[in-house]
């Protein structure tokens, strides 16, 4: 099967000045893997070699922490005639002064739009104003700003017609999946059927990281690309027989549960849970498409 690529996001380091119970890939002030600037050129190279890749985004991790080596990445990918775009939680955002200050030299570089996380679980009862800053500062040079809110998990009450369900915008892959989900309603495991956020058949945009995994969903990983280069990877893709995929795209999470004969509990929170529980389970059998451990909170 072919796959038509049209973004890579580098995760440029799991390295975070936070530590959200949210967090997709278990990033923190602790956390190692960031990538060296002739890895990310590599990258590049092989990003343009596939003829569909139109553009790149900065994440991580908090992409901020090594600004040198993102503004030189950023510089790299626009040489090669690649869209640039970063996410992230805007911690130097101080003031809308300091906020001008950083996004500058972005701006020169062609980034037309930054994405922002900004809410109650990265700032607490501060939760808008670094928004504010960055989306001020934004508009006086002509550039975008995009903000992604999520909220923590709640408990909407049942009802005479609807049981009790989850509220919120939290996906529970990574740390959320262990932090957040204890005492939260759960539906039954086998009515997990399909993947509903990831296009695991044919994937746009893939995720990866200083190690060379490249992410189909956080830890979950089409192949290596320090070991195949990403178009021969993208080639020979077929997702019907990669051990996880294969049994997620023919019944969803409740099918890979089936097909790898895994224990389980009798209910999840939603499709990401279970699928999370399933897939760290299985890490001893495929280390190499469940990669790397960090993501799951084992290393």
């Amino acid at each position: 099967m072919r796959t038509m690529l049209e973004s890579i996001h580098f995760l440029l380091s799991y390295t975070c000045n936070f530590e959200c119970d949210h967090c997709f890939l278990y990033c923190g002030p602790g956390a190692g893997g960031t990538f060296k600037i002739e890895q990310i050129c590599n990258v590049l190279d092989q990003a343009v070699e596939t003829g569909s890749v139109k553009g790149v985004c900065f994440e991580g991790g908090e992409p901020m922490l090594y600004y040198p080596l993102m503004l030189e990445g950023i510089r790299q990918a626009r040489q090669r005639g690649l869209s640039a775009g970063i996410v992230t939680n805007a911690y130097w955002a101080t003031s809308e002064a300091d906020a001008e200050l950083w996004l500058r030299p972005l701006h020169e570089l062609g980034v037309k739009s930054i994405t922002m996380s900004d809410d109650p679980l990265h700032y607490g009862s501060n939760a808008g104003a670094h928004k504010q800053r960055v989306e001020a500062a934004a508009a006086k040079l002509g550039m975008g700003a995009g903000v992604i809110c999520t909220n923590r998990p709640a408990v909407q009450a049942a009802t005479a017609t609807e049981p009790a369900k989850v509220v919120g915008s939290v996906m529970f892959r990574g740390r959320a999946a262990d932090k957040l989900t204890e005492g939260l309603p759960v539906r039954p495991w086998e009515s997990f059927t399909r993947c509903t956020h990831e296009k695991l058949e044919a994937p746009s945009r893939v995720h990866v990281d200083s190690f060379g995994n490249v992410h189909l969903c956080q830890g979950l990983c089409m192949g290596n690309l320090w070991q195949t280069p990403l178009k021969q990877m993208l080639a020979e893709y077929d997702p019907q027989a990669h051990p996880i995929v294969g049994p997620i795209l023919r019944g969803g999470p409740a099918q890979l549960v089936r097909e790898r004969g895994l224990d389980h509990a009798e209910g999840y929170v939603d499709e990401c849970h279970l699928c999370h529980v399933a897939r760290k389970a299985l890490m001893p059998r495929y280390a190499k498409e469940l990669a790397p451990p960090q993501v799951y909170g084992t290393k």
